[in-house]
């Protein structure tokens, strides 16, 4: 029991640091990035590619990858979300395709790995990969990180005051383009964290973006729209559940539960764990 939520906590950090991004997307640029899953597993390849050819572990990866996620995002909200004035959503939803088609012709369609601290460690009895216990710290770290200058800087009361009133937002003085689009790529960078820490210890392949789409916009619907408190205690809940559920019941039922977990919470508060109705 021991091992299994300590993986569900491992797990569920993950999914908490990739609905953030989610959330900041949506709570402040206002876009449903469909495309979300699609960079997740972009950065994913680019740390097996980094580590694989020229040896850079995923570590040192996230000094490369976190950079050109972030650029990615900014020109993608410049040229398709701003310049262009389309729908978010039909933007994206063309846009996943552009880039699970470039996956799929560079990477193929098998499913893709790498060896990378595969060693076991013993916390409280239970043996947890050193991969996957890596992976915790490093979404803890950069969740509190972000979470830190969110609510405690003057930037992060910037993107807070967007997220509740974008349209008195430019009556103080504050640009709304530009913070949004600052939003948007740091939402992009974090997916890009994301699919670089879900590398060190999962299979993955060119095709499976849409399931962390998914469960990212559950995470953040359950959460309450825009609200990372929620993305965090959502995710968690959510890696628990799923752990839970494979360990005891069957592995191929995870995603039902998921789904079904979604729905009580939304039958139990309609807006969310933390959303307004629930004293936000």
């Amino acid at each position: 029991m021991i091992t299994t939520l300590i993986t569900g906590l491992v797990l569920g950090g993950t999914y908490a640091l990739v609905a953030m991004g989610l959330t900041l997307q949506y709570g402040i640029s206002r876009i449903m990035n469909l495309a979300y899953g699609e960079i997740l597993i972009f950065a994913a390849f680019a740390a097996f590619l980094l580590f694989s050819s020229l040896g850079i572990n995923p570590i040192l990866g996230l000094l490369i990858v976190l950079p050109a996620a972030f650029l990615f995002g900014y020109v993608i909200y410049g040229v398709m979300m701003h310049t262009l004035e389309v729908d978010s959503i039909l933007a994206t939803f063309g846009l996943l395709f552009v880039i699970q088609g470039v996956m799929l012709v560079v990477f193929g369609s098998n499913y893709t790995s790498y060896s990378f601290l595969n060693t076991g460690i013993n916390i409280l009895g239970a043996n947890v990969a050193a991969n996957r216990l890596l992976a915790f710290v490093l979404a803890v770290l950069i969740g509190a990180t972000l979470f830190y200058v969110l609510t405690r800087t003057r930037w992060g009361t910037t993107i807070r005051a967007i997220a509740v009133n974008p349209d008195a937002a430019p009556l103080v003085g504050i640009d709304v383009n530009r913070t949004a689009r600052f939003a948007f790529a740091l939402g992009t960078m974090l997916a890009a964290s994301g699919g670089v820490m879900s590398s060190m210890y999962q299979t993955f392949n060119a095709s499976m973006g849409v399931v962390f789409t998914m469960k990212a916009l559950v995470i953040v619907i359950m959460g309450g729209l825009g609200n990372l408190m929620g993305a965090l205690v959502a995710g968690l809940l959510l890696g628990i559940v799923e752990t839970l559920v494979a360990t005891y019941v069957d592995p191929g039922l995870t995603l039902a539960a998921t789904y079904l977990i979604f729905l009580g919470v939304l039958l139990w508060k309609p807006s969310g764990l933390f959303g307004k109705a629930a004293g936000r």
